[in-house]
This record gives C-alpha cells, structure tokens and sequence, in this order.
C-alpha cells in the first residue's frame, strides 16, 4: 500500500503518487460518489535505436501529441545522459523529460565518484529500478543508446520497469511499423551510412502507419569519437502523390435500376416557440 501524506507534511522531491489508493477507495465506492479515475490517454512517437559496427544509432520523430491534438511539431525526443549515453523517449513526454533528467544527474554523480565513465548497464539499472518502483505510473518508454569500455550497448526500458537487451528496437505507437522494416533489413556490422539509412526508413514507416507520430526524423549517432546530433534529419514525409486520375466519366458505371416515389402532404402543424 503506498504511503499517505498528511495535509501538514512537506511532500519531498520527485515523483509523489500518495493520491493512488485515494483514488481506488473512491473507485470502490462508485456507486455512492459517482467516482471514476482517469483513463490512460493515447500517446503518438516512433523511437529507433539499433548497433552498428562502430557504434549506435538512435532515432525519433518530431511530432508531440495531446490526444488528438498535435501539440507541437518540432519537438526534441533524444535526450542527453552522459557524454557516451544518449537515450529516446516515447510516452508522457514530462515523464520522460524528468526521468532523463534524474537519470544523467545520478550518472554525473557516479563518474565524479568513480573517476571512470558510466557504463550503459548501470543507466539500465537505475532506469529500471526507478521505473518499477512506480509501478507504471511513470509513462515513459525508454531506449538507452552507448558505447563504454565493453563496446556498444543499446537496451529497451518500459513502463513497468522490464529491459531488454537488443541489436535493434523500436518503441511508441508507431514501433509495429518500423520494427517490421528492422526485422526486414538490419544486418549485423552494418556501416554508419547504412545503419543512418536504416534508422530513418524504420521512423518513416512508423510516421506513414500511425497519426501521432510525424514531421520528420532526428538521429544520434555515438561511437568512440563521441556522439553528434543530426537534428531535423529529414523534414515531414508525405505519402506521395496520386499518380492517376481517379475520376471517371459520368454514364460508366451502369445503372441497373431506377425507380421514383412522390410522397403528398396530408397534415401540417405550426408551434410558436417559447421564448419568455
């Protein structure tokens, strides 16, 4: 059971999730209160990520959504953690901009007190563990991108706080899409060039295939050298153009039956509006 806070308590920083079981007491009692909680509302990005032979590529789309409302159409979705770290964010897009944010703060921490660069895996630990403590709560999916002293690393955090640990993946309403095309084309040591081309086909389908998820592509590119950012990689993809015409001449397709009905009036009635 999570904690409640008293009305004269300081509520502490982070994330404060005491009005949970508020909210399911007065779901039990909705036939009493007329109660009901908030429902989940639809979110709308296509994240990327995958290794390649010196490297990993990270992608996203530019679109940010609020239901059925495109809210922004520039916005940034890779975000910073450490100087070989960068991450994609899909979901609550301040979930994800907080949990970023936390996350490169504790990994500074570390390095300072380590003297050595932060590894991928313990940014997938503390995500993780963060992620599950709130038990889903936070709406962030999150893929971690890096190189360290193993080679490079790509790992997949969702939600609830389970990991995975792959050569490619893809997050956001519009992952069905692009992880098809990475299943179809990815192949193992893949040059820059191509893993680039890749990144950018994968986030195209998924902006093609889904409305929340739009107006162009962003990359992050991370290997020994550092990590560059190609921001407004490709600008908004359309679906092409008709290439006919698809009006046809009036008499082609052929009327099979016609038949006409006159109806008579046989009563009318006028009201006066109220208008006092």
């Amino acid at each position: 059971m999570l904690p409640r806070l008293s009305a004269f308590e300081i509520s502490q920083g982070g994330f404060s999730f005491e009005n949970c079981q508020r909210n399911k007491d007065f779901e039990a009692q909705n036939g009493t209160l007329g109660f009901t909680s908030p429902t989940a509302r639809k979110t709308g990005t296509t994240i990327v990520g995958l290794v390649f032979k010196d490297g990993v590529i990270l992608g996203a789309d530019r679109r940010a959504t609020d239901d059925m409302v495109v809210a922004d159409k520039n916005c940034f979705k890779i975000h910073y953690i450490t100087d070989n770290i960068y991450c994609c964010g899909a979901g609550v897009a301040a979930d994800a901009e907080y949990v970023t944010r936390l996350l490169s703060s504790q990994l500074t921490l570390h390095e300072l007190s380590t003297g050595r660069p932060a590894r991928v895996c313990t940014a997938n630990r503390i995500l993780k563990q963060l992620m599950y403590r709130y038990q889903g709560h936070v709406g962030a999916s999150i893929i971690i991108g890096g190189i360290d002293l193993n080679g490079p690393h790509l790992n997949s955090v969702h939600p609830h706080g389970s990991t995975d640990r792959t050569l490619f993946t893809a997050l956001g309403s519009g992952a069905s899409a692009a992880i098809a095309v990475l299943e179809d084309q990815f192949k193992p040591n893949m040059t820059m060039e191509e893993g680039m081309q890749l990144v950018k086909d994968a986030i195209t389908a998924g902006i093609l295939c889904d409305l929340g998820s739009g107006s162009g592509v962003d990359l992050c590119v991370i290997t020994r050298q550092g990590a560059k950012i190609l921001r407004g990689y490709t600008d908004t993809v359309t679906s092409g153009k008709r290439q006919g015409s698809y009006r046809y001449a009036r008499g082609t397709t052929a009327v099979l039956k016609e038949s006409v009905i006159h109806y008579d009036l046989v009563e009318e009635s006028v009201q006066q509006m109220d208008t006092e």
